[in-house]
């Protein structure tokens, strides 16, 4: 049964008359020109012809040629281009909006060399008398700072701490204290023995007498105690944070000191500035009205 798939053609026979040339067989080809060509459907007899007698392309050579029309330069210029825009724009997102060319006024401390070298060498730890010899004055260190026992690096901003600056008085240091009583010259220690003081009122006997009891009294001041102790411990807080997260300071390491240190130093008084603020006992209709 004939395929119903393919068409059978029979070729068209040779017009040219038959040769008696030696060496040429007019059997054969007689023969040739009886053979059928199986045409399948979408696969012309002869695609050349139908092309003009052009032969395509094939696509892997096509792709050769088109790659050679296009110079190097262009590529490198491309990637040149792309590598351009992705700094831009990664600067800028690191520094929140500052520059598109990494001209930040504070780096963060990963592209900082020394928050790198202080991350493989661990924190320092130095005694007071190590840490005074960072306190400016030597331009070929960095300018250090402790509060709370921790130092930080300041350097960042040496106009402010370094000699002259406003807040010098801090730098080689840690004056905990002044932080918290605003004393800079007579408070430059990390004692804070007695600095509540400033935030207890003045016993005033008239009036305590008149409105408490002994008893109630003596829970009264216990209350207030333990009232002022929060707000040195808080206001002692907020300046460790504020170096602590500071992008501009770096952290250091401790200040290495003996365990009963406080032994053996003095209670400071506390200074006149601070004091000055204290006042007298209100009566407790007074302290309703207040709250």
């Amino acid at each position: 049964m004939a395929d119903t798939d393919t068409v059978r053609r029979r070729k068209p026979e040779s017009k040219t008359p038959p040769t008696n040339e030696p060496g040429h067989d007019t059997a054969s080809a007689t023969e040739d020109s009886d053979v059928e060509e199986i045409i399948r459907p979408g696969f012309p007899p002869h695609s050349e012809s139908r092309n003009g007698g052009k032969k395509k392309k094939a696509p892997k050579r096509r792709i050769e040629d088109e790659d050679e029309s296009n110079p190097w330069l262009l590529d490198i210029l491309r990637v040149i281009s792309f590598l351009f825009l992705a700094s831009c724009g990664l600067s800028y997102l690191i520094s929140n909006g500052e520059s598109f060319f990494w001209g930040m006024s504070h780096p963060p401390n990963y592209l900082q060399l020394e928050w790198w070298k202080s991350q493989l060498r661990g924190p320092i730890y130095l005694t007071p008398a190590e840490l005074a010899a960072f306190d400016g004055t030597d331009e070929s260190k960095p300018i250090y700072l402790a509060i709370n026992g921790t130092i930080y690096d300041v350097s960042a901003n040496r106009r402010t701490y370094g000699p002259g600056g406003s807040y010098h008085v801090f730098a080689g240091i840690d004056a905990s204290r002044a932080y918290v009583t605003g004393c800079f010259a007579e408070d430059r220690t990390p004692d804070m023995r007695g600095v509540e003081e400033m935030f207890l009122p003045l016993d005033d006997p008239a009036v305590d007498n008149k409105y408490w009891t002994p008893e109630e009294l003596k829970q009264l001041k216990r209350k207030e105690m333990e009232e002022a102790l929060k707000k040195v411990n808080d206001a002692l807080k907020h300046w460790a944070n504020f170096f602590g997260k500071s992008k501009k300071y770096r952290f250091v390491g401790y200040v290495k000191r003996d365990k009963d240190w406080l032994k053996k130093e003095p209670v400071p008084k506390l200074c006149e500035a601070a004091g000055r603020g204290r006042t007298p006992r209100s009566p407790p209709e007074e302290e309703k009205k207040k709250h």
